[in-house]
């Protein structure tokens, strides 16, 4: 604060101090840990858990792949708002209505998960340079190039230990973190009984009036570095999946808030005798008593050490949420934990991470321009978080909206106070860590963008219903025994890339199912209801839809036997549960696959580019011709004979056919047949369109990790095709 405001006399230390204080009791204290940490979703903490909380009251997703039944699993606890409370109702409607609400609510959402990302930059750089700065007290040769070499140095080690998961150092985590918090108390009581005691007045606010009024615009530009007392109070919540919030506010309450408290008064009461000595800079480590110099030197470093990794962590947490739910290319994700499923390790992003630190610091060696970017990235963040909670507040707390307006008015005003004194600075160097921001907000906007044009057209393009009932159960073509999961986006109708198979392949499966693997709004989905089925087909066809939910938080470390086990249960369970309730859809849901689609597309298209129409159907010939194949393939349950509601035993017997079929399917073998759609702007299509499409979003999806990664499937028993829209 004080390389922006120099100190001229007590008053000005006093002023300060009374700043720091009041910025420590209203942000990490009244809103994160009185207010924020409850807006949690099942204990995830964070910018997507929270837009993550709102897309599952309201329809605000770009991604139109919601289905009614999604709002069965049991996660969801979704609290229906009262009749009672207009407002919340008109606010669900207008948010769901409203195209550009949805947009705008995307851009709060991801201009904050950038900002937090680039907070993961500075966090490490800043806690690691300010920790061994301290070696200018204990060592008068060390000069500022030896501080970063050994920054540097630390950084290193830190980002390579990462891999290892939090429980592995667990043990040191928490010893060292009391410790230093008890230091920094202990520091505190010492320099207050040592030098002057008188600086408890600052806990009278009048003397932030008297500190602005004396410095005016020094003042102002002072409230970036007081700034810096608060910062690591997004990553509490960022990182609430280890604890619970009430453990994190008792801690918070009770260990931390009142030893930097003591910490804070013991620097000023030293300054307060020191002033004129030009310690201000290295108050904190000038003011430890000679004796335990080195100690504290150690545990301080150990503490940098933790809330970088800390950092780290959550950047990984919020880059998860982000995939989850379509906002970031897919990354390899490595679990450090079997007992803690939020603990992450995301390989790319580490060294990513890393390698922009180092640039970070090598081009920026002064502690107050890191101090001005820091408060760039964590008032990002912040502010965002403001926005968001407002939106909860409104949508699904429903409070008292003088609550409401109190809320975003008093936190918002002094962020964006805070915001216009580090904005000011920015000239210094700052800038480059709002450019790693604005990048990576480019990145998630264009995936974004990409993977919903792309949904989008694979929509349109789905087959229609009476292409399938011209070729016929045996789809034109050899039913071949076994099982073919042909894995798709789309979660109704059926894509336009089945199509290739038909025209490609001599043979299809005896079973086809199409898996579409989806991420819901929820942190976890239990394992009993994991899948979703649906018949596409009449009975004849054995063709299915099976949707794979999957929470934001879940861990997808299924195998590929134990995924096919799975799930050829819960289809099992499915034909039970239909042949009871004798109908197609048990649910009665409108997200049902087997209907009528005239909108739906009447042609195939073949590997070459040819197109076939139904006007002159493609293989509908060998319906006819291939009879003996087709019994001899797909058992006596397929025969088109087989009545479709038959009563009493019929219908047991009809049960049991089927059940066998499927059994006797999966015994033959299972094949992953994977369509690859690609998606080109057309020709007409405008230049920036052209360039983001073809060139932007193509290179992150080429670049990012395939969605068949995630489970371990042979290469023999793989089958891909590509295909190519054009958008």
């Amino acid at each position: 604060m004080f390389t922006k405001a120099p100190i001229n006399g007590e008053e000005d230390v006093v002023g300060a101090l009374s700043l720091v204080l009041y910025t420590l009791i209203l942000i990490p204290l009244l809103k994160y840990v009185l207010v924020v940490l409850w807006a949690n979703d099942d204990g995830e903490g964070g910018t997507f858990a929270l837009y993550s909380l709102i897309c599952r009251h309201a329809k605000v997703n770009l991604l139109p792949n919601q289905l009614p039944s999604d709002a069965r699993i049991s996660s969801f606890r979704l609290k229906v708002p009262s009749p009672e409370l207009e407002r919340s109702l008109k606010i669900k409607e207008r948010l769901e209505t409203s195209v550009t609400l949805k947009r705008l609510l995307l851009m709060l959402v991801l201009a904050g998960t950038s900002m937090l990302i680039a907070d993961g930059v500075v966090t490490p750089a800043m806690s690691v340079m300010s920790a061994v700065g301290g070696l200018k007290v204990g060592v008068a040769a060390i000069e500022q190039e030896h501080v970063v070499m050994i920054s540097v140095a630390f950084l290193v080690i830190l980002f390579s230990v990462q891999k290892f998961g939090t429980s592995k150092v667990g043990l040191v985590v928490g010893p060292a973190l009391f410790l230093w918090f008890c230091s920094l108390a202990a520091i505190g009581i010492y320099n207050l009984v040592k030098y002057d005691s008188s600086v408890l007045r600052a806990f009278n606010p009048v003397h932030i009036y008297y500190f602005f009024k004396r410095n005016s615009t020094k003042a102002w530009r002072a409230l970036g570095g007081c700034l810096l007392c608060a910062t690591g109070s997004e990553a509490m919540f960022a990182d609430l999946c280890y604890f619970s919030v009430r453990s994190v506010q008792l801690t918070f309450v009770f260990l931390v808030l009142p030893c930097l408290l003591l910490g804070y008064l013991g620097q000023a009461a030293y300054l307060v005798e020191h002033h004129t000595e030009n310690m201000a800079e290295l108050a904190f480590f000038s003011s430890v008593p000679s004796g335990v110099f080195w100690p504290v030197f150690l545990i301080a470093n150990l503490a940098a050490l933790i809330a970088s990794r800390t950092m780290t962590t959550a950047t990984f947490s919020c880059i998860k949420q982000s995939t989850a739910l379509g906002c970031f290319p897919r990354l390899k994700i490595i679990h450090t934990s079997r007992k803690f499923m939020g603990q992450i390790y995301i390989p790319v992003i580490n060294w990513f991470l890393l390698v922009v630190c180092l640039v970070f610091v090598c081009s920026i060696s002064s502690i107050t321009e890191m101090g001005n970017a820091y408060g760039i990235a964590e008032l990002g963040v912040m502010m965002m978080t403001v926005i968001l909670v407002t939106i909860v507040m409104l949508l699904i707390w429903q409070i008292n909206i003088i609550i409401v307006l109190s809320f975003l008015v008093i936190f918002l005003g002094i962020e964006l106070a805070f915001f216009s004194s580090v904005l000011g600075g920015m000239g210094d160097g700052s800038w480059i860590i709002l450019v790693f921001a604005v990048v990576m907000f480019l990145i998630m906007l264009v995936w974004n963008y990409g993977s919903k044009l792309k949904y989008e057209t694979e929509v349109k393009q789905k087959l229609s219903m009476d292409l399938m009932r011209e070729l016929g159960p045996n789809l034109g073509t050899i039913r071949a025994p076994g099982i073919g999961l042909l894995y798709n986006e789309l979660v109704k109708g059926i894509p336009a890339i089945f199509g290739h198979f038909l025209t490609t392949l001599p043979a299809i499966h005896s079973m086809i199912i199409f898996v579409s693997v989806k991420y819901v709004p929820v942190p976890v989905v239990p394992q009993g209801e994991r899948f979703l089925f649906r018949r596409v087909c009449p009975k004849g066809y054995h063709i299915f839809r099976c949707i794979a939910r999957y929470g934001y938080k879940d861990a997808r470390k299924e195998n590929q036997q134990a995924f096919e086990q799975l799930l050829i249960e819960s289809l099992e369970k499915f034909i039970r549960r239909e042949a009871q309730e004798r109908l197609l859809e048990s649910d009665g849901d409108d997200d049902t696959d087997y209907e009528d689609d005239s909108s739906s597309t009447r042609v195939l298209i073949a590997p070459n580019g040819s197109v076939y129409s139904l006007g002159v159907p493609l293989l509908a010939e060998y319906s006819n011709t291939s009879k003996p194949i087709s019994e001899a393939s797909t058992s006596e349950a397929a025969k088109p004979g087989t009545p479709g509601d038959p009563t009493g035993s019929d219908a047991e017997q009809s049960l049991e056919r089927e059940l066998s079929f499927v059994r006797k399917a999966k015994e033959s073998g299972v094949v992953y047949l994977l369509g690859h759609g690609n998606i080109r702007a057309r020709k007409d299509s405008w230049f920036i369109k052209k360039l983001v499409v073809n060139y932007f979003y193509a290179f992150l999806r080429k670049n990012c990790r395939r969605g068949i990664a995630n489970m371990s499937v042979p290469h023999s028993h793989l089958m891909q095709v590509g295909m190519t829209y054009m958008v």
